[in-house]
């Protein structure tokens, strides 16, 4: 294998930058004079760009993290609500606008809470207490003794002045820099923060109003649509655009370079004009050669790699006595977001202002590369959030904003919609990448883990717009002078690429993790849930199981038994006990259950999992009966919307385990409709048992991604448990179960 060996300076010079580019907002000279201050203030100072005031005494919070449908706005209200003394529903909230919200970079990593929301709640403490100031001059009174009731400011003597009658005399009032001398209530002191308050974005969800991107309609709106190439590195030669011109409704055929759309009046138009543009287009035959989607062990551990040593303890000490040593190789594979909708967006270019109506994890990054492609000044391009469907990462939302932004620079004056079909989603939008995994470790005589050494290999989970060194836009690249995509660059640990929560938490004096980034990327990957730790940690906790086994030990007693952290022990305890865990038990060839744990990225959510099964020996079908999941993920701000989260991560990790799986020929994806992807129906959702334990005094963590990993986990284990067939090779798909029964 040809690998490029990164010094340790070298790896940690690159993962610098990235961290700069993906987790921190722009920095500025306030932003180092600030240190005390949550992150996404350091560079959004302005208080007046988080919360504004009008003399109707409404509350206008603005966001740069976007509703992806995992409740978001809701849980930023109530913490705004709280912190200001205010009824929600006096409470408005902008989300990821560029021409409006604080730039908080990307919605992405389970960071909303924890850091976006950490950020409004000291800018709506600062907030309050300079509205108190105010009461407090012209009471000649101390604030201490002022009150707040939904924006009245009461003092002791029967005076009352309200926050409208501030902002009417006092327009500039939060025109100032946050600080960190102000502190935030306690929790004790919350009233909103803490209870399942109703999700704001449900109603128009529900009642069938414009709630998402696909269903904008705006004065004189054309529809779009566009033609891809047949397969990676096809190029077009020639395309007769003539006749499609002529079909009813076309407004324009649009070519540059490889990149071909269509504009009509209406949508079965554009969809019209597409086939027929499809068929008028000749491509060259020149194509990407793919990997072996049933080999792609053997493939993955020959591409060209980056390898770095991510973590490493104990080599410096003599060799350990080894009682009993094993190994195991796990995988992945490539999978799709496989949202049910497809994307799109919604462009408009006007006096020479270009606006993005945009599904995007990230406002910001995404007007910047815009602004690149379209040849405009950053400030002459605006990306407004619009809510999508199920957006799990890095998806098609960015690529379909060009593709409309292209289309709607040919007819100034006129907003066009483009939709994405449903073979342009798997075919095009960036997918997961495939892993994979191999772990080797040695027990000592009484059962304890004294070796552990673990490598990772996979492409970039990491290639969303925004990154330095290029434009990550499907269309950038296919244009007559085309852009060209960013290099793949490490993420140091903890946030890690492919190698998140590879580093096992596990109390382990001698360990060594080696990530290999793969450079070779016939397949276009980036951002999809959780990123590595999905793979990561399907691998540990399903070793962990084998080497619980091997040291003839409970799964949960072995885990226990190599944790110190109090919260991580807690979640096992707690999942062991609600789930009723029977130490010692057996399966009995078709039912069992499996436990896996982990803490996600290893510094933010607990969460152990206990997973029923049932395997069919006859057909291969598992089918999960019930599953159990403990979940610390500190101050919980709505319960009701954590469980939605903690559910909705189980749900999915259950379909990739047991399903999904993106399929291609050695020249092209084949993967191009529902009947080639299967996903988790309906009936096959188990009952779902929650728990969270809160400690006391601890800080926010995010939920939406932490249960995903220890889910995969534990359905392995289940059936290991039930069948003694061991699958370490995802999909466990029903020919693969036989296969191992066998």
């Amino acid at each position: 294998m040809k690998t490029t060996n990164l010094s340790r300076r070298a790896f940690v010079k690159l993962a610098g930058a990235v961290v700069a580019t993906f987790s921190l907002a722009p920095f500025s000279e306030f932003a180092r004079a600030e240190p005390n201050l949550p992150i996404d203030l350091r560079g959004n100072h302005r208080l007046d760009g988080w919360i504004r005031v009008d003399e109707a005494g409404t509350v206008t919070i603005f966001t740069g993290k976007a509703e992806l449908g995992q409740g978001i706005l809701t849980a930023l209200l109530q913490i705004a609500a709280d912190e200001l003394d205010v009824d929600l529903a006096r409470v408005r909230m902008i989300s990821a606008d560029t021409s409006r919200s604080p730039n908080e970079n990307y919605t992405f990593g389970s960071q909303s809470i924890e850091q976006g929301g950490g950020a409004l709640r000291v800018a709506s403490a600062q907030a309050r207490a300079v509205l108190l100031g105010v009461a407090s001059q012209r009471f000649n009174v101390p604030v201490a003794d002022l009150r707040v009731e939904n924006g009245v400011i009461l003092a002791s003597d029967g005076r009352r002045i309200t926050y409208a009658e501030i902002a009417k005399n006092e327009r500039e009032l939060l025109a100032r820099e946050v600080t960190a001398d102000v502190t935030p209530k306690r929790p004790s002191e919350y009233k909103l923060v803490g209870k399942s308050v109703p999700r704001i974005d449900f109603a128009a969800k529900f009642t069938g109003g414009a709630a998402f991107v696909q269903d904008m309609r705006l004065p004189g709106m054309l529809f779009g649509r566009i033609v891809r190439p047949p397969r990676m590195g096809a190029r077009l030669v020639s395309v007769d655009d003539a006749p499609v011109k002529a079909l009813a409704g076309v407004v324009a055929v649009v070519r540059n370079g490889d990149f071909l759309g269509v504009v009509a009046e209406r949508e079965e138009q554009a969809i019209a004009a597409r086939s027929a543009l499809q068929a008028a287009a000749h491509w060259s035959a020149d194509d990407v050669a793919l990997p072996d989607p049933d080999h792609l062990q053997a493939a993955l551990l020959h591409w060209r790699s980056e390898d770095a040593v991510v973590g490493v303890s104990g080599q410096d000490a003599p060799a350990p006595n080894v009682a009993t040593r094993l190994e195991a190789t796990y995988s992945r594979p490539y999978l799709s977001h496989a949202s049910i909708g497809p994307s799109c967006s919604v462009a408009l270019l006007k006096d020479g202002h270009m606006t993005v109506w945009s599904h995007t994890q990230g406002a910001f990054p995404l007007r910047g590369n815009l602004a690149t492609v379209l040849g405009m000044p950053t400030n002459a391009v605006d990306v407004v959030h619009v809510p999508g469907a199920g957006c799990y990462g890095h998806n098609g939302a960015d690529d379909v904003a060009l593709d409309a932004a292209l289309l709607a620079r040919e007819v100034a004056g006129r907003p066009v919609k483009l939709q994405w079909m449903r073979d342009d989603e798997f075919a095009w939008a960036p997918i997961g990448p495939a892993m994979v995994m191999r772990v080797e470790a040695g027990l000592s005589g009484e059962g304890r883990i004294v070796d552990w050494n673990y490598d990772i290999w996979s492409n970039s989970h990491a290639m969303r717009p925004g990154q330095p060194g290029g434009v990550n836009l499907l269309a950038a690249w296919h244009l007559a002078k085309p852009f060209q995509p960013s290099a793949p660059v490490p993420i140091p640990q903890p946030y890690g690429n492919g190698d998140r929560n590879a580093v096992p938490l596990y109390d382990l004096a001698r360990k060594k993790i080696t990530n290999h980034l793969l450079l070779d990327a016939p397949i276009r990957t980036s951002s999809l849930r959780t990123l590595g730790a999905h793979g990561n940690i399907f691998a540990i906790e399903s070793f962990m199981d084998e080497l619980a086994l091997a040291a003839n030990a409970d799964p949960v007693a072995f885990r226990l038994a190599h944790l110190s952290d109090p919260r991580a022990i807690a979640v096992v305890r707690e999942a062991a006990r609600r789930s009723g865990w029977q130490a010692g038990s057996k399966g009995d060839g078709q039912h069992g259950r499996g436990f896996a744990y982990a803490r996600y990225k290893n510094i933010s959510a607990y969460v152990a999992v206990v997973v029923d099964v049932h395997v069919d020996r006859s057909t291969g079908v598992i089918s999960v009966t019930h599953v159990t999941a403990a979940a610390d993920v500190g101050r919980v701000i709505n319960p009701d919307g954590v469980r939605n989260q903690l559910e909705g991560g189980i749900v999915q990790s259950l379909s990739w385990a047991l399903k999904e799986r993106v399929m291609f020929s050695r020249s092209e994806i084949t993967t191009r409709g529902w009947q080639d992807y299967p996903i988790l129906t309906f009936d096959e959702v188990p009952p779902i048992d929650i728990v969270l334990v809160e400690p006391p005094d601890a800080g926010s963590l995010g939920a939406g991604e932490c249960s995903v990993g220890p889910t995969g986990a534990a359905l392995a284990n289940g059936v290991a448990h039930a069948s003694g067939a061991r699958l370490r090779d995802l999909p466990m798909a029903p020919a693969r179960v036989l296969e191992r029964l066998a």
